[in-house]
């Protein structure tokens, strides 16, 4: 999948399944009543419009079940053959496309190609793709282009099955001349071969999206696609953290309910902020103490950091009582939001990618009050005026 950037479980059996798809259907049934007040009405109509939302959410869980159950049976498999079974790892649509990712993916920014050896770069991949990580994101600015290649290659070398794997790239930051950056048709053309429709049409890449686009610039997009009848974008790249909410919270909802895109968010650990190795400065080996992230060093040690410090200390008792670390909390969260398709994560060693992945097994911890609770220490949950899905 290409993304253009800015420059700014369960299984049943058939016949159970179709008893459930039978009694939803039947469930949509209605009975005559009194007439009621206009208040009532209003009322009810909130009320009809997140149920007919939550029937939606079910019929559509059933047919794909019925589909699994479909294609495990004419291939002689069972349920405990998938990977969902096998490594736990939960897949969501990524927006309203067809397009499974498994919820949690992994970035290469930073890490493939300058942080780390291509050997730890393997073992990375390799640890993802065991535990049921099928996304994978680059981009052509990484490292130069060298983490694409990176990425390639490790793939190629572990003989992993394309079909099996969703790969992302972006575009925009391309090469030093003017003509080998940016968005225009003559810079796609020569860095990724064919632009976007073309790509899509040609069976080059499956979908395209955005990233860190503004709300009305995806908008724009898809009205222009649909004018001209091309292809929409599917979804967007943000960032989405405990301290980055805005946008992922208010923003994204709109465009999910109105034109289907979702949300592959990056960062869960605001730049390794929420990791907790900055508590007491600023340690040699982080990413803060490279020259090129003089911003992030200097974010960390401002006032707001210091706040945000403070906050991180406060959630730590939250983490003990659910048995998990900080940033095992903070991946959590951010996959509670159901908005959310999928969330990359960036690690530099093994043992972080480990415990990140281990964020799956916290997230059925993530209750309404433990969300409350967390809403309470940070104090910046924004306020959507607007109710999309009606």
């Amino acid at each position: 999948m290409l993304a253009a950037r800015t420059g700014t479980v369960g299984s049943k059996n058939l016949d159970e399944t179709a008893k459930l798809r039978k009694h939803s259907v039947l469930s949509l049934g209605s009975r005559e009543k009194a007439p009621k007040s206009s208040f009532e009405k209003s009322k009810d109509n909130r009320l009809n419009t997140t149920g007919q939302i939550q029937q939606r959410g079910w019929r559509l869980a059933l047919m794909r079940e019925l589909e699994m159950n479909w294609y495990l049976k004419i291939c002689d498999l069972s349920y405990e053959h998938t990977i969902a079974y096998t490594t736990g790892m939960p897949h969501r649509n990524l927006g309203k496309s067809g397009l499974r990712v498994s919820c949690l993916g992994l970035g290469t920014w930073v890490t493939f190609g300058g942080q780390i050896s291509d050997d730890v770069a393997e073992q990375l991949m390799t640890i993802a793709y065991e535990s049921g990580v099928n996304l994978f994101d680059t981009a052509e600015v990484y490292a130069a282009g060298k983490a694409e290649l990176i990425l390639g290659s490790i793939i190629k070398k572990k003989g992993w099955r394309r079909s099996s794997l969703v790969i992302t790239t972006k575009l925009y930051w391309g090469g030093k001349a003017e003509t080998e950056r940016g968005l225009s048709r003559k810079h796609i053309i020569e860095e990724i071969v064919r632009a976007m429709t073309h790509v899509i049409n040609q069976g080059m890449a499956m979908y395209w999206g955005t990233s860190r686009w503004s709300a009305m610039e995806i908008m724009e997009a898809y009205s222009v696609a649909r004018q001209f009848n091309m292809i929409p974008p599917v979804c967007e790249q943000a960032e989405y953290h405990l301290f980055q909410r805005e946008k992922v919270e208010v923003q994204l909802p709109e465009l999910y309910h109105k034109i289907g895109v979702g949300a592959m968010t990056w960062s869960p650990l605001a730049c390794g902020i929420i990791s907790g190795k900055y508590g007491n400065g600023v340690p040699e080996s982080s990413r803060a103490s490279l020259k090129c992230y003089q911003w992030l060093k200097e974010k960390i040690v401002s006032e707001e950091g210091r706040k945000q410090q403070i906050k991180l200390k406060d959630l730590s008792p939250i983490a003990d009582r659910l048995g998990c670390t900080l940033p095992q909390l903070a991946v959590a969260w951010c996959l509670r939001n159901e908005g959310v398709s999928s969330v990359l994560l960036g690690s530099s060693n093994p043992q972080q990618l480990i415990e990140n992945l281990g964020a799956i097994q916290v997230l059925p911890k993530m209750t309404s009050h433990i969300v409350s609770e967390i809403d309470n220490i940070l104090g910046n949950k924004p306020i959507s005026k607007k109710d999309y899905r009606s």
